[in-house]
């Protein structure tokens, strides 16, 4: 069994922003647009066409959490388009009428759903492999071996373990404590001053995580370009590395999920025909219907 967990925010923005200049615009004028969820809900009609049996979907449907507490700098909604933020609600409403299992986040991140179930998922044993269907780099740190992997659907790249080490120089684990010290603009926090991709990779291949680094570079059992004023960086700020790892970690202990079963797609809900003549795309309602009824034979 192959389980697909799907990251609704990523694909909202990917459909939206796929969409020519002037017909942004003229959402942005009219707020009527729905194209972007049309875009995402035939993209997992595809899925479910290609043979995907067990689905879930994590939206951010507030652009905020607890992280916001945490760094005042820290990602929100503000920066947001507000023809695209419309379009989370019926986007959840959508996705729920096609039958598919969605889990809108307030409190916490659609990241954290989305490593809270592949966790469940991965434990099970009748799971062969758990598709995260995200690139966010934030995701890698939940890839286990070929068992969990991610998969960037725009350009049809899977990434397992061996390809997390290849893009970040180090495993999966340290990912958050990579993050920390390079920082992260997408998610709104800095890093520490003068660490780089590089240097991070090195340092962490060698030692893991924050609190196992050496304080004094003299101790650092590799070479590195600039190892003291680093080693200093990370000292004077360290705290403020942990704050960093935190924001980083993705919370793997959020009750989305209970059995892998609840994510079987058994088929669309009547009112899926409603919707997607409001999206104007009914031919998505006949797709899934004589998809369902295929499955049933």
């Amino acid at each position: 069994m192959q389980v697909h967990l799907v990251d609704g925010t990523y694909e909202l923005f990917r459909h939206h922003f796929g969409q020519p200049a002037e017909v942004r615009a003229a959402a942005a004028n009219d707020g009527s647009s729905r194209a972007a969820v049309r875009g995402v809900v035939g993209s997992v009609v595809a899925m479910l066409s290609a043979g995907a049996t067990h689905v879930g979907v994590a939206t951010d449907h507030v652009i905020e959490s607890f992280r916001n507490d945490m760094w005042p700098g820290y990602k929100d909604g503000s920066g947001v388009a507000v023809e695209l933020l419309a379009q989370f609600t019926p986007l959840e409403e959508a996705l729920t009428a096609l039958g598919v299992v969605v889990w809108p986040m307030v409190d916490v991140e659609a990241d954290d759903a989305l490593a809270s179930a592949a966790a469940v998922c991965a434990a099970e044993p009748e799971v062969d492999q758990v598709v995260v269907c995200t690139p966010d780099k934030d995701l890698a740190q939940c890839v286990v071996g070929t068992r969990v992997v991610q998969l960037d659907r725009r350009r049809d790249i899977v990434t397992d373990e061996a390809g997390v080490v290849s893009r970040f120089g180090v495993g999966p684990s340290s990912v958050p404590d990579w993050l920390a010290l390079v920082g992260d603009s997408a998610d709104g926090f800095p890093g520490l001053p003068g660490w780089g991709a590089k240097a991070a990779a090195a340092v962490l291949a060698r030692y893991r995580h924050l609190e196992d680094i050496p304080r004094l570079a003299e101790r650092w059992d590799l070479v590195v370009r600039g190892a003291r004023t680093l080693a200093n960086t990370l000292a004077d700020h360290y705290d403020l590395a942990l704050l960093f790892r935190d924001l980083a970690t993705l919370r793997v202990d959020l009750p989305v999920l209970g059995a892998v079963e609840d994510l079987r797609w058994l088929g669309p809900l009547p009112t899926f025909a409603e919707t997607c003549d409001q999206l104007g795309a009914p031919h998505l309602a006949d797709r899934a219907t004589a998809l369902s009824a295929a499955r049933r034979r």
